[in-house]
């Protein structure tokens, strides 16, 4: 067993429909036709104004594992066909993908992943990009827009005990991506180098029992003492006012932090900072967590915070809502086809994408067009094409963008937005899409 995810092999991270239709396909002698499929997301959540794509990397490790060995077979060979069961044997991804670089900006409508080869060895990869990019972009996005309300302050994700156990590390490696500086999730830290951070819980200063200054003194020389005064220790178990003062009693002006996780955190800060420097502590940070989202982070901009500590509102469905990705068949031979439902239409044709900026690095267009045409004419405003090179030939391209990489990307499209893409209240998409035939 791969300790990384739970599984060695991502084959069976699926859902059964993808089989059952490869099965049929095999048997009419149509799973092998050329086609191109396409992930994107028909709209963004309500009120966003640009997504952020996430889980890119993830996603081409879990192809490289996507193989059926006898474990998964043994799963399946009771609804599949023998036939079926024999191709899956065999099965290796041997098309071609290019996509949006991880990190890149997207809006409605973007061709975020462009999958191609055959039918059948295209269509049983549905779920296990859609699983990946839509949960890792939902986080990346949410995170994003925390980081610009913060102003430049230390970020730190603690989602954790909010959401799966085996999504929380994923969920850390995403809001680093999109700016955050720190997990407190250490399978992140081991498996992504994602920088760790923690400290300690109200539990801490109960156990040593009592609700008096003495007890949570008792605490605090504890901690510092195990971790030096370095540490950030935890003021609101009893008396704010007193915990501060027994916090640098303890530590010295020299601590490096006290953390507050509860009540008006921006009165709080306030009278810590204030108390904190009167007692000589003036650069001992002051960290704030307890149900923070980009509003609440916001609205404590102009407080003394330094740090901010976030959980709930970061990895799940509230604060993250999904991305709403979807992968969809655009091209069969050559031919476009597309899906014509009402309100779930998709454009036929393998598509290509640019930027449009001016010269200052503002962007103002994104042209989606058909890959088999031309590209358009472009007068006044610097292009970038936005698909890039991800899989040939089933093999993963060389160099490919590391999570530093990937994080450093998320940073500059986001001063590449208009002003007004940077606003957290609802609105439309801060770049307009043009779909060119």
């Amino acid at each position: 067993m791969d300790i990384r995810d739970g599984v060695t092999s991502t084959a069976l991270l699926t859902d059964q429909y993808e089989l059952t239709m490869l099965a049929a396909a095999l048997a009419d002698e149509s799973a092998h036709r050329r086609c191109t499929f396409e992930v994107f997301a028909r709209r963004l959540p309500h009120g966003r104004r640009y997504g952020v794509v996430a889980g890119t990397g993830r996603l081409l490790d879990a192809l490289e594992r996507f193989q059926f060995g006898e474990a998964e077979l043994e799963v399946i060979a009771h609804f599949l066909p023998a036939q079926t069961v024999d191709w899956l044997r065999a099965y290796r991804f041997t098309g071609d993908i290019d996509g949006y670089a991880e990190g890149e900006l997207y809006f409605p409508g973007s061709p975020i992943l462009s999958v191609r080869g055959s039918f059948a060895e295209c269509v049983v990869l549905e779920t296990l990009a859609l699983s990946i990019l839509n949960h890792d972009s939902a986080i990346a996005s949410a995170a994003a827009r925390m980081v610009s309300a913060s102003g430049g302050r230390r970020m730190i994700e603690m989602g954790s005990r909010r959401t799966h156990e085996l999504a929380a590390p994923d969920s850390s490696r995403a809001a680093y991506l999109a700016g955050f500086d720190a997990t407190s999730n250490l399978e992140a830290v081991r498996r992504y180098g994602v920088p760790g951070a923690g400290t300690s819980a109200h539990a801490f200063t109960l156990l040593h029992s009592g609700s008096d200054g003495e007890h949570e003194a008792a605490a605090f020389r504890s901690q510092v003492a195990a971790l030096g005064i370095g540490t950030t220790l935890l003021v609101d178990t009893y008396d704010i006012t007193r915990g501060v003062a027994t916090a640098i009693e303890v530590a010295g002006p020299e601590l490096g932090g006290v953390r507050i996780d509860s009540g008006d955190l921006g009165v709080l800060a306030r009278q810590v900072r204030d108390q904190l420097d009167g007692l000589g502590a003036t650069k001992t940070r002051i960290v704030v967590s307890g149900d923070l989202d980009e509003y609440a982070i916001a609205a404590l901009r102009a407080e003394p915070v330094d740090v901010y500590g976030v959980g709930t509102s970061l990895v799940t469905g509230s604060g993250a809502p999904t991305a709403g990705m979807v992968y969809k068949l655009v091209e069969v031979e050559g031919v476009p086809v597309a899906k014509r439902s009402s309100h779930k239409e998709s454009r036929g044709g393998t598509k290509k994408a640019i930027r449009l900026s001016r010269q200052t690095g503002t962007i103002v267009e994104e042209i989606v067009y058909q890959a088999a045409g031309p590209a358009p004419a472009v007068n006044g405003f610097e292009a970038r094409e936005l698909l890039v090179p991800l899989v040939r030939g089933g093999k993963l391209v060389d160099d490919l963008p590391t999570l530093s990489d990937s994080r450093d990307h998320v940073a500059s499209g986001l001063i590449s937005l208009p002003w007004e893409g940077l606003k957290l209240s609802a609105g439309e998409p801060a770049v307009p899409t043009t779909f060119v035939s």
